[in-house]
C-alpha cells in the first residue's frame, strides 16, 4: 500500500515516521485562504480535502493523507505568523489563556473512490508570559512557521500549562483520528 503525505510540515512527517508508516512526501500547493463567515472547523476540513484531492488526482492508486491546522482564541484565527512581530503579537494574545487547536485531516484514494475528512479539536492553556519571554522565544525562530506561533513539541512546551484532547493534534496531525480513519477504510498501517 502506498501512502503520500500532502504536506511539507516536518512535524507531520515526524509523527507518521514515529508510527512506522512508509510514505512519500509531496506537498500540496493549495492556497490557504479563510473564507468570510467560515467556521474554523469548516476551514481546516475544506483545506485538508482540497490538499488531498489535488494530489489524489495525480496519484490515484495512492492513499493521500492531508491536514491543516489552525488556532482559535475567541473569534480570532491564529495561523502561521507572517514575521517575528506577528509571532510576538500572537503569543501576547494567547499567553495566560485557553485556546482551541483544530486540525482537519483527510484520507483519500481516488482509485477506490474513497475520501474521509474529520476534524480534531484540542484545548490548550498557555502560561502567562512576559514581553521578555515572548521576545526570547520568538528570537529562537521556532514560532515562525507554526499555527499560533508556538511548538508544543519543542521549546514552546515549557509555556504550556495543560492540554485537553489530542497532543498530536496540537503538533499538527491527530494520530488517533488518522488511525480510526485508516481502520474504517480497511487500510492497515501496521506492517
Amino acid at each position: 500500500m502506498n501512502f503520500i503525505l500532502a504536506s511539507a510540515s516536518p512535524r507531520r512527517r515526524e509523527l507518521l515516521t514515529s508510527i512506522g508508516l512508509d510514505f512519500d512526501v509531496f506537498p500540496s500547493h493549495v492556497p490557504e485562504i479563510h473564507q468570510e463567515g467560515e467556521a474554523p472547523e469548516e476551514y481546516v476540513a475544506r483545506l485538508s480535502r482540497d490538499k488531498a484531492h489535488a494530489l489524489s488526482a495525480q496519484y490515484p492508486a495512492h492513499w493521500v493523507i492531508a491536514a491543516d491546522t489552525t488556532v482559535l482564541l475567541g473569534d480570532q484565527l491564529l495561523e502561521k505568523p507572517v514575521d517575528a512581530k506577528d509571532a510576538e503579537r500572537m503569543l501576547a494574545t494567547i499567553a495566560g489563556k485557553t485556546h482551541i487547536v483544530y486540525t482537519g485531516v483527510t484520507l483519500e484514494c481516488a482509485q477506490r473512490e474513497y475520501r474521509d475528512t474529520r476534524v480534531a479539536e484540542s484545548e490548550v492553556r498557555m502560561l502567562p508570559l512576559s514581553q521578555r519571554e515572548i521576545e526570547w522565544y520568538v528570537a529562537t525562530g521556532e514560532p515562525l512557521d507554526k499555527a499560533g506561533a508556538y511548538a508544543v513539541q519543542g521549546i514552546g512546551a515549557m509555556f504550556i500549562d495543560s492540554i485537553h484532547g489530542s497532543y498530536t493534534n496540537v503538533v499538527g496531525l491527530p494520530l488517533a483520528t488518522l488511525f480510526q480513519m485508516m481502520r474504517k477504510a480497511g487500510v492497515d498501517p501496521l506492517r
